[in-house]
């Protein structure tokens, strides 16, 4: 099952509804980093808050989603980290340094159009 990525004027918005598996993971990396080519999307907030718990892999996926985003001149803003999923990142020495964050949607836009500029 792919993930929706959502376009909203040179946003992309995303919000992870279940638990990942490592082929969804992928997919969501590569489907990810080809819409922000074909749309020259300047943000991307990735929502989070159905997401429970993560593991190493799937940390490691949404630290290299982040880090390639910025590589291809989007900013990122990931929304609705639950405690526990906050608590392995750290343990798991996943860093999502400069990476804006918030704790809903709304404040994830807002955050990522003050950070624009717009």
């Amino acid at each position: 099952m792919r993930i929706p990525i959502l376009k909203l004027h040179d946003t992309l918005l995303i919000s992870i509804q279940w638990e990942l598996d490592d082929n969804t993971a992928l997919e969501f990396q590569e489907d990810l980093l080809h819409k922000i080519h074909e749309t020259s999307a300047r943000g991307v907030v990735i929502d989070i808050t159905s997401i429970d718990f993560i593991d190493s892999f799937i940390a490691k996926v949404l630290g290299d989603v982040i880090n390639m985003s910025k590589l291809m001149g989007a900013k990122v803003v990931i929304t609705g980290i639950q405690p526990a999923v906050a608590i392995t990142l750290i343990e798991l020495g996943i860093r999502l340094e400069d990476v804006l964050t918030a704790l809903d949607l709304e404040n994830g836009l807002e955050k990522l159009q003050q950070e624009l500029g717009d």
